[in-house]
């Protein structure tokens, strides 16, 4: 298998160089806050050489020449192209299990009776959110008054996670949550399984970058997932986000990350509840 193209490599099928990769890093930073570190020069030419490609340019910096020019509807769109390009997208089903067994203990002591708000951000392809709304329906019910935002800002893998539609050897599905909470396909569709519609219709899903200047998501969660997103961004970013999540959250809520985050100093927003979870201060 050939080496991945380096920067500067005269063989390389697109011209890339030093200056390319670093306004690269510069312009995922300001568009998604993702902080790029030097060793992803192969990763960034692998990935941004398919938007040469289907744009017809021959170098990176006539491309990001052009992206940063184009503006309009055609403009968005690629600067989207160029955002889900750069995003990276890891899930499974009950994923870090530990987190939906203390999800189903808070909804036990909530109850059935209230409403209760969710927000799964970096939904990615559907695996979190429906793994949320299983553990609702097996908890309190596929009936209970509980809605789930799922946002993401690669609007492509928000497009699969929507249709609901995965592999019946998907890993983190017992034989048991196929048979509750799945259709199975048949005929040219055998090998496939389908969310069932009471489970699909817990949940919202929506295109969203944290970047934005405007958090207009609804009346406050109760508990929001944000699992393995703050490791993109750098020191600043993280803070700022944090803030903007205890902005839209009740009092007391939890904040549900990844297991190589840690937040202990942003105590005066977060204090440490559980194995990587936190409450709302």
């Amino acid at each position: 298998m050939p080496a991945p193209p380096v920067v500067g490599d005269r063989n390389a099928e697109f011209s890339f160089d030093k200056a390319d990769f670093e306004r690269v890093r510069q312009l995922i930073y300001q568009r998604a806050g993702i902080s790029l570190h030097a060793g992803k020069q192969a990763m960034v030419y692998s990935r941004l050489s398919r938007r040469l490609r289907d744009t017809g340019h021959r170098s990176f910096a006539d491309y990001l020449q052009w992206l940063e020019r184009a503006n309009g509807a055609q403009g968005e769109a690629e600067w989207q192209e160029f955002v889900n390009c750069l995003t990276t997208n890891l899930t499974a089903f009950f994923r870090e299990d530990h987190h939906f067994h203390l999800l189903a203990e808070e909804l036990r002591k909530h109850g059935s009776s209230k409403p209760l708000r969710i927000w799964c951000n970096a939904a990615s392809t559907g695996e979190e959110p429906y793994s949320l709304a299983m553990t609702v329906a097996d908890t309190l019910g596929p009936r209970a008054p509980v809605r789930i935002l799922a946002s993401d800002i690669d609007t492509k893998v928000l497009a699969t996670a929507s249709r609901g539609v995965y592999a019946d050897d998907s890993r983190g599905l017992s034989p048991e949550l196929l048979k509750r909470h799945f259709l199975r396909g048949t005929g040219r569709n055998a090998g496939s399984i389908r969310i069932k519609p009471e489970l699909a219709a817990m949940i919202d899903f929506r295109s969203f970058n944290l970047m934005n200047s405007s958090w207009s998501l609804g009346d406050a969660f109760d508990i929001v997932f944000c699992r393995n997103v703050m490791i993109y961004f750098d020191a600043e970013t993280q803070r700022r986000v944090l803030e903007r999540i205890h902005g839209v959250m009740k009092p007391q809520g939890l904040l549900f990350v990844g297991h190589s985050e840690n937040f202990t100093d942003s105590r005066d927003l977060f204090q440490l509840r559980g194995k990587t979870v936190y409450q709302r201060v």
